[in-house]
C-alpha cells in the first residue's frame, strides 16, 4: 500500500470521520459482546421453582378462602399444574444439554492449548497490541483510499492512517503509537477500516487482525482464546500458524 496521491472521491475528512464513527461503534459492540452472559439451566430452574412455589401458595390461599357452596373449578388449576410441570421437564433436558456441552468444551479446551504462543488471525474488529505491534488485514475491490482508525476501550480515537490499497489483500502495520506520537501501552484496541467508493460514499470493510495466543479459557458460551488483553471466542479464529510455537507474550 501507498499513501494517497490522487485525488479521491470522497473528501480525507469526510473518509477519516466515517472511520472513525465505524470504530466507535466496534468498540461499544465489542465492550456489550464482553459483558453479556447467557442464563444458565439451574437458573431457569431456579426462577421456574420459585414461581411454582408461589403458584401453590396462590392456590392454597384461594382453596382456603372459596365459597364451599359455589367451589372454583379445578381444571384450570390441573392444567396450569400439568404446564408447570411440562416446563420443569423442559429446563431439566435443557440442564442435561448443558452438561454434554461442557464435556465437550473440556476436550476443546484440552486440544487448545496448542495454541499457545502461535500466531493466529482474527475475523475481528478487535486489535491487540503485543510487545508495541498489532496487524490489521483487509480485503479491497479497487483502489480507491482507505481511512484507519483506531479507538481504545473507551471508544475514543487514537490513531488514524489514510492509504491506498491494492486489489485483493492487504495489511497494515500499527507501531502502537497515537497521532500525537506516543508510545501506547499494550492492551485492546479497537480497530474499523472504511473505503471510499466511486459514487461517493463510503463502504466498511471486513477486517481481519493478528496476534499471539497467550492463553484458553472455558466460559458457559464455550471455549475462548486469549491474545493478551484480548478475548474473543475460539470459532473467530481464521488462520493459525502452526510454525509458529514461540513463547507468548502478555
Amino acid at each position: 500500500m501507498s499513501v494517497i496521491s490522487h485525488t479521491p472521491s470522497v473528501s480525507s475528512a469526510s473518509l477519516l470521520s466515517a472511520a472513525k464513527t465505524a470504530a466507535k461503534s466496534s468498540a461499544v459492540s465489542n465492550a456489550n459482546s464482553s459483558s453479556m452472559g447467557a442464563t444458565s439451566s439451574s437458573d431457569a430452574l431456579s426462577s421456574l421453582a420459585d414461581n411454582y412455589n408461589s403458584f401453590l401458595t396462590l392456590l392454597t390461599t384461594q382453596l382456603q378462602h372459596q365459597d364451599p357452596s359455589s367451589p372454583m373449578n379445578t381444571d384450570s388449576f390441573s392444567s396450569e399444574l400439568a404446564q408447570f410441570a411440562g416446563v420443569e421437564q423442559q429446563v431439566k433436558t435443557n440442564s442435561n444439554l448443558s452438561t454434554l456441552i461442557s464435556a465437550t468444551q473440556d476436550n476443546t479446551l484440552t486440544s487448545s492449548q496448542s495454541l499457545v504462543g502461535k500466531s493466529v488471525n482474527l475475523d475481528s474488529s478487535k486489535l491487540s497490541l503485543q510487545n508495541g505491534r498489532a496487524s490489521v488485514s483487509f480485503d479491497s475491490n479497487s483502489t480507491e483510499p482507505v481511512a484507519i482508525a483506531i479507538t481504545n476501550a473507551a471508544g475514543m480515537t487514537i490513531r488514524t492512517d489514510e492509504l491506498m490499497p491494492t486489489t485483493g489483500t492487504n495489511t497494515w502495520t500499527w507501531d502502537g503509537k497515537s497521532d500525537s506520537g506516543a508510545q501506547l501501552t499494550d492492551g485492546a484496541y479497537n480497530v474499523a477500516v472504511v473505503q471510499a467508493t466511486t459514487t461517493g460514499a463510503t463502504t466498511a470493510l471486513q477486517t481481519t487482525t493478528g496476534g499471539t495466543v497467550t492463553g484458553v479459557q472455558k466460559t458457559s458460551n464455550g471455549v475462548n482464546v486469549q491474545l493478551g488483553s484480548v478475548t474473543t471466542s475460539i470459532d473467530d479464529l481464521s488462520a493459525i500458524d502452526a510454525s509458529n510455537a514461540g513463547t507468548a507474550t502478555s
